[in-house]
């Protein structure tokens, strides 16, 4: 177990322009039953299994974290739900509330997770984030090639009826969901579960270009606000989340923008990420990372290696991304895909 290991005693963390790290996105797979045009490419190819942490490295990895400061764990992928054993790990991770953790959740796209949503609800999971595009069937499957939405439909209302809390997160799609999005804000909330809208980020070659898919959130936010009464929500808790949110007096619920490139977000940013290979990315919109698998298997016993891999990390985190779409046909602003990332 990972609490059982020696470990030396471990500062929290904190980056050099002094912003506290109390949040980690943890993936846990590359792997997707979807595959979304603005997120993959079509025939992806994913990392050989042996390449991954396995699940104890994972929770050794989380343990580490909660003891030097983070109090919020997300698990990402890819798509997390498809890691077989998957159950295992909200489990023991589950373990450390009321001893450093505050909160456990995934973003996930649903089409799992009425096979689990009892099971993340008996782990201490309370809220879940789940990714849609749109909920007209047809369109669904196009934004994501193969998705029965159905299917995330009934992941959605297993869900609820567990008593998880649901946030959609909705990518904006100038072509495929623009037209859509005042219907989905009115679904969500009718449904009780807020709502965030997402510009779509240069991450990976995908075979589509984002250029003509990209939608500038000021210009969303302008016809919504011309449609209903949008007042601005103060951030009430140092989340340090890119967020910025409203709630809409018509619905009664809650909506978020997030924006990468029309309104960069990182000032406050309190969050690493993790892949399921064991690098740590500083931040999304760029490339440094530190390797934590090697501290991980060449020191099985003894979690001092990993935290001079966190220390190092930490001193490498940069002030803010550098997420640009300028022209059609533009290369992505990095190589690497959101799922190998993680969301």
């Amino acid at each position: 177990m990972a609490d059982d290991l020696t470990s030396i005693t471990a500062a929290p963390l904190v980056d050099k322009f002094g912003r506290s790290i109390s949040y980690l996105r943890l993936s846990v797979t590359d792997r997707c039953d979807l595959r979304c045009t603005y997120c993959m490419s079509e025939r992806m190819q994913f990392l050989p299994k042996s390449d991954l942490l396995t699940l104890e490295e994972l929770d050794r990895v989380a343990n580490v974290f909660i003891d030097r400061g983070v109090r919020k764990i997300r698990i990402t992928g890819g798509e997390p739900l498809v890691r077989k054993d998957i159950a295992d790990l909200f489990e023991r991770l589950g373990k450390r509330f009321g001893s450093g953790l505050d909160e456990l959740t995934l973003t996930t796209n649903g089409t799992m997770l009425a096979k689990h949503a009892e099971g993340l609800y008996q782990a201490g999971v309370r809220r879940v984030n789940v990714s849609l595009d749109s909920i007209i069937p047809e369109r669904f499957a196009e934004i994501t090639r193969r998705g029965n939405l159905q299917q995330v439909m009934q992941g959605i209302e297993a869900a609820l009826a567990a008593g998880l809390k649901i946030k959609i997160n909705t990518v904006a799609l100038k072509h495929q969901n623009a037209d859509e999005i005042p219907s989905m804000v009115e679904w969500a909330h009718g449904l009780g579960m807020d709502m965030t809208l997402i510009e779509v980020m240069p991450l990976g070659e995908t075979g589509e270009d984002r250029f003509d898919q990209y939608l500038p959130l000021p210009m969303i936010r302008d016809e919504l606000d011309a449609r209903w009464t949008l007042t601005p929500l103060p951030k009430v808790d140092a989340n340090g989340g890119p967020s910025s949110y409203v709630r809409i007096q018509e619905t009664g619920g809650k909506l978020g923008f997030i924006t990468p490139l029309t309104n960069n977000f990182c000032a406050g940013c309190n969050r690493v990420r993790v892949t399921c290979t064991g690098r740590i990315y500083m931040c999304l919109g760029q490339d440094d990372h530190v390797d934590l698998r090697a501290a991980l298997r060449d020191t099985p016993g003894d979690n001092t290696a990993l935290n001079e891999a966190l220390d190092k990390a930490l001193g490498a985190k940069p002030e803010k991304h550098d997420f640009r779409i300028e022209r059609p046909g533009a290369a992505p602003a990095l190589p690497r895909h959101m799922s190998t990332t993680g969301g």
